[in-house]
């Protein structure tokens, strides 16, 4: 155990073993930090940054301080690049707060605006000037009831008075504006009407609508004027299925949720506004970066069914930084309130490329000089990490138990929770994709097909967004679906398609238009760990052939369950007696007929010396139309045949590809006992 105070750092507690050099991390306050210890009698620390109390989001890669514990005393070494980040930080999360303070104050007084207070406060008092008195008599009321310290003149109290009687109405009249908004949009009879065919009394209604929304909304400027779902009558209930909310219908689905959940967005049909992967990169994922800022600061305006009837803008929250975390019984999403980076996946290596530099934004062409580095980048997959995120499309039960077992520390727990941690997830996909005029059809299809799934490996089905840039320029996205529904995404989508056409544009030669920065870091390789499970493997192998044996040597003894059932049919059949149960399972087909040719019974030729004098043994057909007939035979030690059949009547079977499956199962046995690299005889 060791205790260590630094200055005016509190007083912290740690157990650590001394075996030549020890690293490892430990956290104090609001400060990450790492250590190194040599030999028995120094201690160094370095703080790599501060995390957010609320997420403890992203720490920063620089290390801000370091100090070195040694009998000496310490020895402290500051980083003002780290701090400089640190303060950057800081800077850019108050500029939020404060717009979105701002915000609140606007959307807390929707429909109205702060210089309609400002209106009404100076229309109030100019009647007072004019000898008018438009309260009734309550002016006159406030002044009476004001703490009167002979401080105050007449005129002051009456100004006073008047100020805060029309801070009153004005609160009044927006209170009375928002009820009578909600009022009017708990009116459903426009969605039962004709579309482009409304009677005068929609038309008045969505008349009023328009003038009681006020100008300029905000994204939550209606949110506390919509009304709330009607509770529906048991009667009601009966006759419809219940509507269940985000955790019953999609969270708790134990299913994949690659097809059966997600969904996705496609480009322009005709158009591709560049050929060049890198440069569509760089300018539509800064257009999505433009969206997120102005979702962050509200600044969006919301969805407007037949575009006068606000739609409920609370699902716009969880759009980024959002990751779908497996669970055991059910799954849960994980929210950030912000995130400085996205994870880019381009064949089988992820990359984290940071968002931001000095404070700022990247730029364009920023991003696209380090999506180009990470395509020209010819390392190899580390072993594992190709289809590593596979785990996102399969089952939800096996990646949560595998998530618990093999990402819960080390490098790849610090990985994963880079992935998770992401703004939003980036495939640069090496297939080329979109409508071709010359196939139409199949080049949709594949298309389609890419988006939804693409190899199963090559997309994080867990994150909120998953963006897909291809080799020719087109992109597309895939979206899981328990955060919100497709219109949100649909908002996002138009909105990236727009500024990456018609705001940022692209230069003659098809690159990203400015000058880029040299000084931007480069993208930074996730690192992991994923061990062979051929133990595992190799155990349950086992565990199967050892119950396959079992269950034989019963049949071969007697215990076998074909033979009774028969002989209970043949009795049945004597005795006239019915029976479903065993007309069902005796005349079910077999679909996979296998029989063992026997070798070798009289001995008369040693296969293992003279292996030349071998018979291929014999097969014979499948008794199912849709199956197989599979007759193997086992030649000494060395050698397999096989005689499969099969009716070519049957779409559904094919005697070579099942062949070639089995070909590749033996190979993958012999991968399991480590005896592929053994010389074939």
């Amino acid at each position: 155990m060791l205790n260590l105070q630094c200055g005016a750092l509190r007083v912290v507690t740690f157990e650590f073993t001394v075996q030549g050099t020890v690293c490892g991390q430990f956290e104090l306050g609001v400060v990450l930090f790492e250590f190194t210890v040599w030999g028995f009698g120094s201690l160094q620390c370095g703080a790599l940054g501060v995390y957010s109390p609320a997420g403890m989001a992203e720490a920063h890669q620089a290390v801000a301080f370091q100090f070195t514990v040694t009998p000496d005393g310490i020895d402290l070494h500051l980083s003002h690049e780290a701090l400089k980040q640190v303060y950057l930080s800081g800077v850019r999360s108050w500029k939020k707060r404060i717009c979105r303070y701002r915000n609140g104050i606007l959307t807390g007084v929707y429909p109205a605006s702060p210089s309609s207070w400002l209106f009404v406060v100076v229309a109030v008092i100019a009647t007072t000037y004019a000898r008018m008195d438009p309260s009734l008599g309550m002016i006159d009321k406030i002044r009476d009831h004001l703490p009167t310290n002979g401080y105050l003149s007449n005129q002051t109290e009456s100004i006073l008075s008047a100020l805060l009687f029309g801070t009153a109405l004005w609160l009044a009249l927006v209170f009375t504006m928002r009820q009578t908004l909600k009022l009017l949009l708990s009116y459903h009879g426009w969605m039962f009407i004709e579309h482009g065919k409304p009677p005068p009394h929609v038309k008045l209604w969505m008349l009023l609508v328009k003038i009681f929304s006020g100008r300029k909304p905000l994204m939550n400027s209606f949110q506390t004027s919509l009304p709330r779902l009607p509770v529906p009558s048991v009667k009601d209930t009966m006759r419809r299925v219940s509507d269940w909310w985000e955790e019953y219908v999609y969270l708790r689905g134990r299913g994949p949720i690659m097809v059966n959940s997600n969904y996705y967005a496609m480009d322009y049909l005709y158009i591709v506004p560049t050929t060049k992967q890198a440069a569509r990169a760089g300018n539509t994922i800064h257009a999505m970066l433009l969206y997120r800022r102005k979702l962050d600061r509200e600044e969006i305006r919301p969805l407007m069914g037949q575009s006068a009837i606000p739609m409920c803008s609370s699902q716009y929250e969880r759009m980024f930084n959002s990751t779908r975390l497996p669970g055991l019984e059910t799954d849960t999403l994980q929210h950030l309130k912000d995130s400085k980076h996205i994870v880019v996946y381009h064949r089988g290596r992820f990359y984290k490329v940071w968002l931001y530099h000095n404070g700022r934004l990247l730029k364009p062409c920023e991003i696209q000089t380090q999506m180009q580095k990470i395509l020209d980048d010819q390392s190899p997959a580390q072993p594992g990490e190709e289809k590593l995120a596979a785990l996102t499309a399969g089952d939800r039960v096996p990646w949560a138990k595998a998530r618990r077992s093999f990402f819960s520390q080390g490098k790849n727990r610090v990985s994963l929770d880079t992935i998770e941690k992401a703004a939003f997830f980036v495939t640069l996909d090496d297939t080329e994709q979109g409508f071709r005029k010359e196939n139409p059809v199949e080049s949709l299809d594949d298309y389609a097909k890419s988006l939804l799934h693409g190899k199963c490996y090559d997309r994080w089905f867990d994150k909120s967004i998953s963006f897909i840039i291809f080799k020719n320029g087109k992109i597309g996205l895939n979206a899981e679906h328990s955060w919100a529904d497709a219109p949100i995404i649909g908002h996002l989508w138009e909105s990236i398609l727009a500024t990456d056409q018609f705001q940022l544009g692209y230069t003659e030669e098809g690159n990203c238009k400015g000058e880029a920065n040299s000084q931007i870091p480069l993208p930074q390789r996730l690192q992991w760990e994923i061990s062979e499970p051929r133990e595992q493997k190799l155990k349950l192998f086992k565990q199967a052939a050892e119950k396959h044996q079992d269950l034989y040597r019963h049949a071969m003894t007697g215990a076998g369950i074909d033979r009774h059932l028969f002989c209970l049919y043949v009795v049945s059949k004597y005795l006239g007696v019915e029976s479903p149960f065993l007309k069902e399972v005796l005349s079910e087909p077999w679909k996979l007929s296998t029989s063992q040719t026997p070798h070798q019974l009289l001995e008369l030729v040693d296969v293992n010396r003279f292996p030349q004098y071998v018979s291929s043994g014999g097969g014979f057909g499948p008794v199912a139309d849709d199956g197989y007939g599979v007759s193997y035979i086992m030649v000494g030690e060395t050698l397999i045949n096989m005689h499969i059949s099969c009716k070519f009547s049957s779409p559904e079977t094919d005697s070579h590809r099942f062949g070639k499956h089995f070909q590749q199962s033996m190979l993958d046995i012999l991968t399991l006992f480590n005896l592929n690299n053994r010389p074939s005889q």
